[in-house]
């Protein structure tokens, strides 16, 4: 397991056990909603949430039943690293794309509901794009792509 999926294990490990993340309490209030960027791929618009802080990563989308079409959430980090996601407690099929510091697309990961399979960048990242399955596919985005918007440095 590298560095960084240790860390979200433990980072996940600890807001379970404050309770930060129960399940019932997620329930009970439903999936977390953020502030949201505006990010453009070529000539398509996206509002993405951002999920900065610990807690907002690893609660990322769980619990969502539905997101519009050209929404996603936007996973910065404060220094890049092999990012790794699973899908435990998100309802919603999923695409993650890795990006770099410049916006390019390192990969993208198809993700499946309520699994645990690990899904990493190719190489070191700091941002994680998800959006609805297929998302990139269906608009040819795809490994070079670059995204821009305000995270975006060139």
């Amino acid at each position: 397991m590298t560095r960084t999926c240790i860390n979200i294990v433990s980072h996940l490990a600890i807001a379970l056990a404050s309770g930060a993340l129960s399940t019932a309490g997620q329930a009970q209030d439903g999936p977390q909603k953020l502030p949201a960027i505006r990010l453009a791929a070529g000539m398509h618009v996206i509002q993405a949430e951002l999920a900065q802080a610990p807690d907002e990563r690893a609660t990322g989308l769980m619990f969502r039943k539905s997101m519009a079409t050209n929404d996603g959430m936007l996973f910065a980090f404060e220094q890049a690293g092999q990012q790794c996601f699973w899908m435990k407690n998100t309802l919603l099929p999923l695409s993650a794309a890795f990006v770099a510091d410049d916006g390019s697309v390192v990969n993208i990961e198809d993700m499946k509901p309520q699994t645990l399979d690990s899904h990493c960048s190719a190489k070191p990242v700091r941002f994680v794009l998800e959006m609805n399955e297929g998302w990139f596919a269906k608009r040819g985005i795809k490994p070079g792509t670059r995204l821009q918007g305000a995270p975006f440095t060139r």
